[in-house]
């Protein structure tokens, strides 16, 4: 293949070493997600940060706990960030959808790099605040066409294993960003209001974005976007690497090829709106039900933050300090945490793809919500006692109320974490894949943005109550889920137009129009079984008894609200 630069790694690696390989990259991006992320609760606590440079508080005479007097200003320079990933994910989206996934993730490491080379060196609020929106772009940028590069690269029967793997690597980032900053808060020199304190860790992240920025000019470009602006000979090659091409193998890649070839005409023939706009309204897009998706994306993502995990991980010290934990004592505990978090990251890794997103999803959200109102209830124990003077019932709850938020995110790690940012990358058109995954990070945008600023409020009026908002919102989320959201678990990313179809909002009406369209058109959906297609894989050409390429898919869908007789097709009665 002549077109691909021999220095690909595409060349040298192929199967299940390239798929790790290109999971590799892929994590290496979601690591500085990770860290960028966990950074934040070290450096609010910087004396040099706070009291010096930023100006929004004073350590406390005693305890040398930080006091915050300006929480508007805190939360502001925390929440900043997701007003530019918000921004960075809608430009990410349209620029991977125009320009490819490997051009869209050096573009993204290249303005992370210019953020936090930006806020390495912020001399105040103000210039802190924009270095924050820069770096924020960046992230909304690799945030909105990772996942994208990473499913599409991926079989649909470990798509959600792979990307679970490279959010155990988003948490390990979290956990180096925590023990970086609890070593530097032992700096010493300028009797410990050095900025070298909060710089150092700030400046750390620009290493595995030069990395990265440098590395991926040597991967391969998605084959399905490669389909999808007609650059099939390419396509074609890299999905052989990917699939393999010889033994069993043999056939693989091409019928793969030709469904996605397939479902790139339909959409090109049933999409008239491309924009983020029509998106958002559903204006144009037919049977294919853009809008709807958007939805969905937006408000899982929303509810990942508000189902507790933003405030735990960026103000975790001061969550534990509320339980009763000492300021010194509260830093490692919530290290300790991050390390409980990033292992039981692993269990989604093993379970995600045979037991599904939505049982994933249910299971996190009953121990989550448990361990919210327990931690809230143990902590206002706690403190009565140590008001009473009890000491020792205090010192009980306020490990009760840590064992909880250990749950909490123990439980989150193996649940939530990883589905709501690999759902939106599996359910959208490939004429909009990169756009529809970049709707799914502006609702993590809103949804943490939002949070974020208002949790040092939260904290000061409503003090240990602010978790029973989070408990309520995860019970919240099990009814959402079950009504709103159909399984994509052991489905290609081709049949998802047809898990869509239906015109109704319920999860059960998809899944019954879905079993129609199946039972009553079964070419259509012959890829989801492993090493079948719709068309003969030595040939290229329709199997005998199944209808060809500009029809099948295109025909059923166009069809269904279309009868002579003015009456609605029996296949799409179903509500």
């Amino acid at each position: 293949m002549d077109i691909i630069p021999k220095s690909n790694v595409v060349h040298k690696y192929e199967k299940r070493k390239l798929l790790i390989a290109i999971n590799c990259v892929a994590g290496l991006s979601i690591f500085f997600f990770g860290y960028d992320q966990g950074m934040m609760g070290g450096v609010n606590n910087a004396k040099n940060y706070y009291d010096t440079t930023m100006k929004f508080g004073h350590p406390d005479p005693k305890t040398g706990a930080p006091v915050i007097d300006n929480t508007l200003l805190q939360g502001g320079i925390v929440s900043v960030y997701y007003l530019g990933t918000l921004i960075g994910c809608l430009v990410g989206g349209s620029f991977g959808d125009r320009y490819g996934r490997i051009k869209t993730i050096a573009l993204g490491a290249g303005w992370a790099i210019l953020g936090a080379t930006l806020q390495t060196s912020a001399q105040n609020h103000n210039w802190m605040i924009c270095a924050r929106l820069i770096n924020g772009w960046g992230t909304g940028i690799l945030n909105a066409i990772v996942p994208v590069w990473a499913t599409e690269t991926a079989e649909h029967t470990s798509r959600g294993q792979f990307v679970a793997i490279e959010f155990t690597l988003n948490i390990f980032g979290v956990v180096v960003a925590y023990w970086l900053e609890y070593g530097c808060s032992y700096y010493t020199a300028n009797d410990g209001n050095s900025s070298f304190v909060w710089r150092f860790p700030i400046a750390f992240q620009i290493l595995p974005l030069i990395f990265l920025f440098s590395i991926v000019w040597f991967f391969p470009e998605s084959p399905r976007w490669l389909t999808k602006v007609g650059r099939e000979e390419e396509a074609r090659y890299i999905l052989g690497r990917l699939r393999g091409e010889t033994g069993a193998d043999l056939g693989k890649a091409e019928a793969e090829f030709q469904d996605i070839r397939n479902i790139a005409e339909l959409e090109r023939k049933t999409t008239h709106g491309r924009s983020y706009f029509h998106m958002f309204f559903g204006i144009g897009s037919g049977k294919l039900h853009t809008g709807r998706r958007v939805q969905l994306v937006i408000w899982l993502q929303i509810m990942q933050e508000w189902i507790g995990i933003a405030g735990v991980t960026i103000y975790a010290p001061t969550i534990f300090r509320i339980a009763g934990i000492s300021p010194k004592d509260a830093e490692w505990v919530s290290g300790l945490n991050d390390i409980f978090y990033m292992f039981s990251t692993l269990i989604c890794v093993f379970t995600l793809d045979r037991i599904g997103r939505r049982i994933t999803l249910y299971w996190g959200s009953v121990g989550q919500g448990i361990s919210m109102f327990l931690a809230g209830a143990f902590s206002h124990l706690g403190q009565n006692a140590s008001i009473a003077g009890n000491t020792k019932a205090a010192a009980g709850y306020g490990d009760a109320a840590v064992a909880m938020i250990y749950l909490f995110t123990f439980t989150f790690g193996a649940t939530w974490l990883t589905v709501p940012w690999l759902y939106p990358a599996e359910i959208f058109p490939l004429e909009v894949r990169a756009k529809g995954n970049a709707w799914g990070v502006v609702g993590w945008s809103v949804g943490n943005g939002w949070l974020t600023l208002l949790c040092p409020v939260m904290f000061k009026a409503l003090n240990e109550k602010t978790y029973y908002i989070f408990g309520a919102c995860n019970v919240i989320t099990i009814p959402m889920v079950w009504a709103l959201y159909p399984e994509s678990n052991q489905r290609t990313l081709e049949e998802m137009n047809l898990l869509f179809a239906a015109d109704s909002i319920w999860n059960w009406e998809a899944e019954r129009n879905f079993a129609i369209l199946k039972e009553e058109n079964p070419e259509l959906v012959q890829a989801a079984e492993r090493g079948h297609s719709v068309v003969d894989p030595e040939t290229g050409l329709p199997r005998r008894g199944s209808v060809g390429r500009k029809g099948s898919l295109i025909q059923a869908l166009h069809d269904r609200d279309q009868d002579v007789d003015g009456h609605e097709k029996a296949t799409f009665k179903h509500g």
